[in-house]
């Protein structure tokens, strides 16, 4: 098909080109035909420009442009003319000008498509993802695109300018399952042997540690076979970091410069630094959750003090128990309805909760249906150790420490988002710090690991392990963006020896680890530097930029929430001769 090239994207035409004879190359986004006058507009991923054809200066043009519909490939010449007054379009950077057509090529036809090239359709998303190809035609989805191209090169160039070096890591490479089960990869070379995809660089970042290069990074992906979520996916991208001789805050100060950039790049926004930092204990206890969303006040309280020893059960045997009894300030919700109350209780009560006490604090005084056990000083000290005010409805969860404070978490974020309290253009970050380094697993009757087995203790904690290693905090830290962990990292074991005591606490036997480390702790004996890392999950980050609200549309070929990849129908069934050559046979 001969066709002339463009001269200009049929983004880029604006008055400046008035009287410039142009061609431009694309996609047919829509026809109108006014009067015998037919306007189209053609688009490409830089923008869309308006066309016409006068039947008057040319009939056979006019004629073919009747022929056009949406998705035909064409190529169009003419000259550029301003609009006529008050026909002009404020909404797309070409809408002062047109393109008068004097030559037109159709170069593809197209079937009509199943859904029309627009940002609002009303479109299942398995529809969507099916015609993957259509769909990455829309603005939005080109636009988020071109995002997280951007942020592709401001992460290179900014790792790049502080000294780090891009070391790619193997694809294919031994299984050390320790978090999500491992997609596995048979060896065709080697009967009855497996390759594991790699959920994260880890052990290979910290042997390049061993090796000397001491700042690394990479753009990574990583694979996991787990259970799937909005902001999941069984293979995604990480930006990978690895720094040698360093702390914490040395870490912290490389990570925020990158956001700040980030930030400013691409949002046009300046970020204070440095970040916000909360223990996990204060983000658990003050916001229900170790990825808090610092967007608007309201803050969980401990009432166990104010509560000890009243004859109130619910209360009274959940401390005796150890347990907690906190809530919090629904800000103007003293109005609220008896359905409304049952409707919150039922939220809660799905989360695992056995119930749900309120406290309505109004002018006349305060109603609770606990006024009948509880006295009217406590009534009183409650209100006013919660700081509420007139209008405000205390809502009080009384259940075991980490399951009343993350059901209170769950219900922070849901009174937010009932009462408008969310300002979806501010960004709020922070630190978490000071994690537990375990936690015990009465399922597999052991410890495990809180983030992976390789993370160092807090130094002061050391003594613990042998004694309560429950208590022992980690030196690990998670970067959060308005309740999204966004980064997360830690300070590594660097000593064999304390690596070994480490599998020990996990039930890892000195023979199980060295067939599943055994690499990493050979590499440990000859000289291993203080190292600590972080990796940034990069779909998740461009998500939040782009406002969007799944990965999937920040991904250009995602899969579903079942795994699945609708547009080339994989995974899918292979030949009997390519499982004969890896030996495998298929068990119906």
């Amino acid at each position: 098909m001969k066709y002339k090239k463009r001269t200009h994207t049929c983004g880029e035409l604006n008055i400046n080109h008035i009287d410039q004879i142009v061609t431009l190359n694309g996609w047919v986004d829509s026809r109108r035909d006014l009067g015998g006058i037919i306007f189209i507009y053609i688009r490409d991923r830089y923008g869309k420009t308006q066309v016409v054809f006068n039947p008057q200066e040319n009939k056979s043009l006019h004629d073919l442009a009747s022929t056009l519909r949406s998705e035909f490939v064409i190529s169009v010449t003419g000259i550029v003319k301003r609009r006529p007054a008050g026909q002009e379009n404020r909404e797309i950077a070409t809408g002062e000008i047109e393109l008068i057509a004097s030559e037109l090529t159709i170069i593809n036809k197209a079937d009509t498509p199943p859904f029309p090239i627009e940002d609002e359709i009303d479109i299942s998303e398995e529809t969507r993802l099916r015609y993957r190809y259509l769909d990455l035609r829309r603005a939005t989805l080109q636009s988020n695109l071109l995002t997280r191209h951007r942020l592709y090169q401001i992460t290179r160039k900014y790792f790049d300018e502080n000294n780090f070096v891009e070391i790619e890591t193997p694809i294919l490479m031994k299984s050390t399952p320790e978090g999500a089960r491992d997609y596995l990869v048979p060896s065709r070379v080697h009967p009855g042997k497996f390759y594991a995809l790699p959920q994260s660089p880890q052990t290979y970042k910290q042997i390049l540690m061993v090796a000397g290069f001491d700042r690394y990074f990479q753009i990574a992906k990583c694979f996991r076979d787990e259970d799937l979520r909005a902001d999941r996916q069984p293979e995604f991208t990480q930006i990978d970091v690895e720094m040698s001789f360093v702390d914490e805050q040395d870490i912290f100060k490389i990570v925020e410069g990158l956001i700040v950039r980030m930030f400013m790049e691409i949002k046009g926004i300046q970020l204070q630094t440095p970040f916000k930092i909360l223990t996990y204990k204060d983000a658990i206890e003050k916001y229900g959750s170790d990825k808090p969303d610092l967007r608007f006040d309201l803050s969980i309280k401990k009432l166990n003090e104010l509560l000890t020893g009243v004859e109130f059960k619910v209360f009274s045997d959940v401390i005796k128990k150890g347990g907690v009894v906190s809530g919090l300030v629904a800000p103007n919700c003293a109005n609220y309805s008896r359905s409304q109350i049952d409707n919150i209780t039922e939220f809660v009560k799905k989360l695992g909760a056995a119930g749900l006490v309120w406290i309505k604090y109004t002018d006349k005084g305060i109603d609770s249906p606990i006024s009948k056990f509880v006295s009217r000083e406590i009534l009183e000290s409650i209100v006013n150790r919660m700081d509420a005010r007139f209008g405000d409805l205390i809502l009080i969860v009384a259940d075991d420490y980490l399951k009343a404070h993350n059901i209170l978490g769950a219900l922070r974020i849901e009174i937010a988002n009932r009462q408008n309290l969310i300002d979806a253009n501010r960004y709020e970050l922070l630190w978490v710090v000071d994690f537990p380094l375990l936690e015990y697993s009465p399922e597999e009757s052991r410890y495990i690991a809180v983030h992976h087995p390789f993370t160092s203790p807090k130094l002061e904690d050391l003594e613990l392990l042998d004694t309560k290693p429950e208590k022992v905090r980690a030196r690990a830290y998670d970067l959060v963006l308005n309740g999204n962990e966004i980064a997360g990292g830690s300070i590594r074991i660097f000593n064999r020896e304390l690596q070994n005591k480490m599998f020990s606490l996990l039930g890892i036997s000195e023979s199980e680890a060295q067939k599943k480390f055994g690499f990493l702790l050979d590499a440990f004996k000859y000289g291993a530097p203080p190292h600590g890392g972080i990796a940034f999950g990069f779909d998740r980050i461009v998500m939040l930029l782009t406002g969007q609200k799944s990965i999937r549309d920040v991904i250009a070929f995602p899969k579903t929430t079942s795994a699945m990849s609708l547009m080339d129908d994989s995974p899918s069934e292979v030949d009997e001769a390519q499982l004969r050559e890896l030996h495998i046979k298929i068990e119906k």
